[in-house]
């Protein structure tokens, strides 16, 4: 066996090309599963530790005023096992280095003591404790964004009076790992953050003396979420309460779990395509060594090698192969593990992250990838042991060279020699050339794929930025009032127009499908908010009746002139049977619209709005901030400039790496298949190649001989690439969409273009290393090779 060891190394190290451009494959594979799987791991385990370490609930609700003696009736709940109540209240906040106000959320906590749940991690003054009313404690991306230390100072309206706050320390918590702004699209640490101070001073303010507008629940591990959520809504009825959730739709927690998925997703649709293309490569590489090498396995086995050892000495040549790039795809998916999950760092606050990938992953994708480089080489190695030695020592049947199908049609007439040859050639190993072409394909494939993201992403952007949400400020009042007119809001200097909207919580039903959404309803004829169907064509709104957004529609299971259930949340509490009369396309969160006066109509109310959507004069719009900073009926300032320019800043920092990722890893793919289906071609033809070099060829027209048939096989994958491509972007389509975001199917035929482009770029590059080869050819020592 030490000198069959000594062939193998022989072997290995003879075709170290072949051997290192099938291992990137395998290695990429590898490296994509274990950064996906290592992410998300890393992730979930530090997201569970955080959510463990400090308390987080399991179920929470809101209220107008409930008193505090309503808290021990919650804890009777069966299934509750501990709750924690507290004050809550979105405020204005004027920061110095901003033109527009920010919008902040600011939270009670118990003093000289830490809260029951939802506990914070303070990150500088630990002990330092709550000693005046307008103490605060920050949340740190907020702090860090505009260089806050205990001891600063920032102006608030609360509660309709301007308050200074003084800095105390900053935090982190786990209800905020990922703090986005209501109506916002991703987080903005410089125009949200997150304050905490004293209860008795938040009591004091809001006038909630001995009562609370939040409470939060634990569970134990045998409770009944929805009852305990039926039952909290039930107790906090009287008290305006809103509707109770669980965990998973806290919006912090369901931005996580919809990472979650896309990371468990990409992990199972691209790695297998590396492994089998793999499969594929290793498939070719045994059967032309066994091919070459048959007068040596005879004679291996005339010197008294056993059948079995010659196959595990074959077999052992592709597992070494797929050893190498299990080894390199190991190292390689570690370090890039650690660079996605520091990625993820910045946009998920967690006080600890570490990248903790799971070895059973390691183990998993090692033991895949030799099992499938071992069925790959399996029927090629079966050949080797059953060979006769009689039969392995005299030369192979020659192989039968017939017409192509264009030279049989006629089309071939007008071509040269080596275009023939060309033909001939890949006629003759029609199977393998179209695996091969299969495996180009799917290089493209997998770059449309990724490309594609960048174009739905743009077309969302559009559609929810310029279609539909037109508006320049979306101001939110505290409290849904009939005492502001859209006049007053138009009488602010430097409004063009205003569009006064109402939002009201409420559960729709649908036999058993229900959801927990909310009800805006607005004017007959708005142009600030616009509502489209799957066509991007405007809809206009019913005068009666809901309108739903389509993946509403979908969860519900309902479609135009069906009646659903509507509970609502607030006020006096109606339960409707309204119809829906229209469906809308939303690609961001669920919806549902309703014109405003009948929306009036049903909750029994006057006409009141919750805000407005304002469009403001661009040369007036620091007039409009002082005034606005100074409302005291406001509680929220949302800029749809601000929002756009922050997605696309962390879209830009986010996509270029991926795409930078995916092109690469694709790339791998097109220089693995064609570098390796031109050094066994060459192999192959090395002796005709030579002769044609001796009749007088030039070195461009023998190398074209070869070339022409890897670019040949490449022009065919890039169509069936661009249709692979289509369909995996339609599956990650379906497979993303989420209640929070849903992509648009859009590719632009400009992303097929530079997919192509890319491949054809990685083509030529590996043409030009096969060609040197073919210019360097040893014409004496191929010559005298035998057939």
């Amino acid at each position: 066996m030490a000198i069959l060891d000594r062939k193998l190394r022989r072997d290995l190290w003879r075709i170290k090309g072949q051997v290192l451009a099938i291992g990137f494959v395998i290695a990429a594979g590898i490296a994509i599963l274990i950064v996906m799987q290592g992410s998300l791991t890393s992730l979930q385990e530090t997201r569970n530790a955080y959510y463990d370490r400090y308390r987080f609930a399991d179920v929470f609700a809101s209220a107008r005023r409930a008193p505090e003696s309503l808290a021990a009736r919650v804890a009777a709940i069966p299934g509750v096992s501990r709750v924690d109540t507290r004050i809550a209240q979105d405020v204005i906040l004027d920061m110095p280095s901003m033109i527009e106000p920010a919008r902040g959320r600011i939270l009670s906590l118990p003093e000289g003591r830490e809260p029951n749940l939802n506990w914070i991690s303070r990150r500088l003054n630990r002990d330092f404790e709550f000693g005046r009313p307008d103490e605060v404690i920050v949340n740190e991306t907020f702090a860090n964004a505009h260089e806050l230390f205990p001891g600063d100072q920032i102006v608030a309206n609360i509660n309709g009076r301007r308050r200074t706050l003084t800095i105390i320390d900053v935090a982190m918590s786990p209800e905020f790992i990922y703090a986005i702004s209501p109506g916002e699209l991703v987080p903005d640490k410089r125009r949200f953050g997150i304050l905490w101070m004293g209860r008795q001073s938040l009591e004091a303010v809001f006038g909630l003396d001995g009562a609370f507008n939040q409470i939060s629940m634990s569970l134990t591990r045998d409770a009944n979420e929805q009852f305990v959520i039926d039952q909290t809504d039930a107790l906090l009825a009287p008290y305006g309460g809103i509707g109770a959730y669980g965990r998973s739709d806290h919006q912090s927690d369901a931005f996580l779990e919809s990472e979650f998925m896309q990371l468990q997703t990409m992990s199972q649709i691209l790695p297998p395509i590396f492994i089998l293309v793999a499969a594929f490569l290793l498939n070719i590489v045994i059967n032309r060594l066994i091919d070459t090498e048959r007068e040596q396995i005879g004679l291996m086995k005339a010197f008294g090698y056993h059948d079995y050892s010659v196959g595990w000495h074959y077999m052992k040549f592709v597992l070494a192969i797929a050893g190498i790039g299990v080894v390199l795809g190991w190292a390689l998916g570690y370090l890039l593990g650690g660079m996605m999950t520091d990625l993820y760092g910045t946009f998920f606050k967690f006080p600890f992250l570490l990248y903790q990938p799971n070895p059973a992953t390691f183990v998993v994708s090692g033991a895949l990838s030799l099992g499938v480089a071992a069925g790959a080489a399996w029927f090629a190695v079966r050949r080797a042991v059953r060979l006769d030695p009689a039969v392995a020592m005299t030369p192979p049947s020659p192989p039968v060279y017939r017409r192509s199908i264009a030279e049989r049609f006629g089309f071939a007439k007008h071509l040269g020699a080596p275009s023939r040859m060309i033909m001939r050639n890949l006629s003759r190993w029609p199977i393998r050339a179209g695996l091969t072409s299969l495996g180009v394909s799917f290089s493209v494939g997998m770059l449309i794929m990724s490309l594609f993201m960048v174009d739905s992403i743009d077309e969302m952007l559009d559609t929810f930025f310029f279609n539909t949400q037109r508006q320049d400020v979306t101001l939110t009042f505290t409290n849904p009032t009939h005492d502001i007119s859209r006049e007053d809001v138009q009488n602010i200097p430097g409004v063009l127009r205003a569009e006064m909207f109402r939002a009201v919580p409420v559960r729709l039903r649908n036999g058993v499908n229900s959801e927990r959404v909310g009800i805006i309803g607005v004017d007959d004829g708005a142009d600030l908010t616009r509502l489209l169907d799957v066509n991007n064509r405007e809809v206009t709104l019913p005068l009666d009746g809901l309108m739903l957004t389509d993946q509403l529609a979908a969860q519900l299971s309902v479609q135009v002139g069906d009646v659903i259930d509507v509970e609502i949340m607030e006020g006096r509490r109606p339960h409707l049977r309204i119809p829906v009369n229209g469906i809308s396309q939303e690609y961001v969160g669920l919806s549902a619209y309703m014109n405003r006066e009948a929306l009036a109509r049903v909750m029994e109310e006057a006409p009141s709005a919750s805000g407005a959507y304002v469009r403001v004069d661009a040369n007036s719009m620091a007039q409009f901030f002082q005034e606005v900073k100074k409302t005291p009926a406001l509680q929220g300032v949302t800029l749809r400039s601000a929002a756009l320019e922050e997605f696309r800043r962390i879209m830009d920092e986010t996509m270029i790496s991926a795409i930078s990722f995916y092109i690469f890893f694709a790339s791998l793919i097109a220089v693995g298949v064609i570098y390796n289906s031109a050094r066994i071609s060459l192999s192959e033809r090395a002796r005709e190649l030579a002769s044609m070099r001796v009749l007088g060829f030039t070195k461009s027209e023998v190398a074209g001989v070869l070339l022409g048939e890897l670019a040949v096989i490449t022009l065919v994958s890039l169509p069936i690439g661009c249709l692979l491509g289509y369909g995996m972007a339609a599956s990650i389509v379906d497979q993303f969409g989420t209640e929070l975001f849903r992509l648009p199917f859009v590719i632009q035929p400009s992303t097929f273009g530079w997919a192509v482009l890319i491949i054809i770029t990685a083509s030529v590059a590996t043409g030009a290393i096969v060609a040197r080869r073919v210019n360097n050819l040893d014409l004496v020592a191929v010559l005298k090779t035998r057939e």
